[in-house]
């Protein structure tokens, strides 16, 4: 077949300086209480790959330089812009001031599913991914514009917090990549 896998330089990235000056899509993450260091790292490079604009960071959620973060991140957490807020409530308040649609990706009794929801360009949004054992909190579902899942087959209930992140910033890349 003659194909050969790149080398990373052959890959042309650049740098985390130029990353920082590029305009981001319109959405951002948000963990809501995620207590893994490892899910929040993977948050940060999935985010960093797809041109999220920033990650909330809510509650029990580890941040960087949490060594799980950093060692999962490799090196995102140097160029996805990110917040901290210790409650909900906060965060909720600061997404509504600045008009961001807060869109939980849950099992709801209203979800829309993901292949469903097209994001319009010029909205800003913000993805709610919730704990590993009880989901989104109660709160967000409550201050939701829109609750989104992944359609799944299967035995399982749900997918990995970081898993689901990644398919669904992916989605969001698709419709509103500009990069």
């Amino acid at each position: 077949m003659g194909t050969k896998k790149l080398s990373l330089g052959a890959l042309n990235r650049m740098t985390i300086e130029d990353y920082k000056d590029v305009k981001k899509l319109d959405y951002d993450i948000v963990a809501d209480n995620v207590r893994s260091g490892q899910n929040i790292g993977s948050f940060f490079r999935t985010a960093d790959s797809f041109g999220a604009d920033n990650i909330y960071l809510a509650g029990i959620c580890p941040t960087p330089p949490n060594k799980e973060v950093l060692k999962t991140a490799l090196g995102a957490t140097e160029s996805v812009k990110w917040t901290h807020f210790s409650d909900n409530e906060s965060l909720i308040a600061h997404l509504r001031i600045n008009q961001i649609k807060i869109i939980v990706v849950e099992q709801t009794t209203q979800s829309v599913m993901l292949h469903d929801f097209i994001p319009e360009v010029g909205c800003k949004y913000a993805l709610v991914f919730g704990n590993e054992v009880d989901g989104v909190s109660d709160l967000f579902i409550k201050n939701a514009d829109l609750c989104i899942e992944i359609p799944q087959i299967g035995t399982k209930h749900s997918l990995n917090v970081s898993v689901c992140a990644g398919i669904v910033m992916w989605h969001m890349y698709g419709y509103l990549k500009t990069i």
